[in-house]
């Protein structure tokens, strides 16, 4: 197909590129629906472990398929970035420490930690754009830091009692607003957000309940 001319490419361009970065955020908050069979009663956490922990292994089997086979699949040419096109993609990361918190905490601290990945990391993104070893706006860190406590609150005050409960909400959002928009480096490469944001979220709202609760 040959390229758009030159008075209509960049609005073409620039409306593929917002369609699949709208694509990309519905499916990064649909892993908040991870732990909806769990809350309305469906299945028990053992149950939620073991979705989560299927999901990661058909994401790992697209991963090598893609990595080691060289077969390219649907899912990654819709929902990747050119930056991932030689590394373990980001929804891999993103079901790896989705599977990690469910494993590793019980519901109070890992629904919430879900939930501040899921939704919070979206609305930053739909914020503003930025590259992946630049620090967000003060704006964006705000508006997260408010999304990530919003969604942890209903979950840490019933779980904790309001004192506990809001404290471990607003220590972990914090964690989580830190994870986003100040990205950590090693040996000057940035590390997903995707593993960084339930790493910094689940250990501040266990460190609360820990020491407070």
């Amino acid at each position: 197909m040959p390229a758009p001319s030159s008075d209509g490419s960049g609005a073409t361009s620039t409306g593929w590129r917002d369609r699949v970065e709208l694509e990309r955020r519905l499916v990064h908050a649909g892993g908040a629906l991870y732990v909806a069979p769990y809350l309305l009663g469906w299945i028990d956490w053992t149950g939620t472990r073991i979705l989560l922990g299927a999901g990661l292994l058909v994401v790992a089997v697209l991963e090598f398929l893609r990595l080691v086979v060289g077969r390219d699949h649907a899912v990654f040419r819709a929902l990747t970035r050119p930056y991932e096109r030689d590394n373990v993609a980001g929804y891999a990361l993103y079901q790896l420490s989705m599977t990690g918190v469910v494993v590793w905490f019980h519901p109070p601290i890992a629904i919430p930690t879900l939930w501040m990945l899921a939704l919070g990391d979206p609305v930053s993104g739909a914020l503003g754009t930025n590259a992946a070893d630049e620090f967000k706006r003060p704006a964006i860190w705000v508006v997260t830091f408010l999304v990530c406590v919003a969604v942890a609150v209903p979950i840490t005050v019933p779980a904790f009692g309001i004192d506990v409960g809001v404290l471990a909400a607003v220590v972990g959002a914090v964690g989580a607003t830190i994870a986003d928009g100040l990205p950590p480096l090693i040996r000057g490469q940035p590390v997903d957000d995707n593993l960084t944001i339930p790493l910094f979220a689940a250990t501040g709202i266990w460190t609360v309940v820990a020491v407070l609760g």
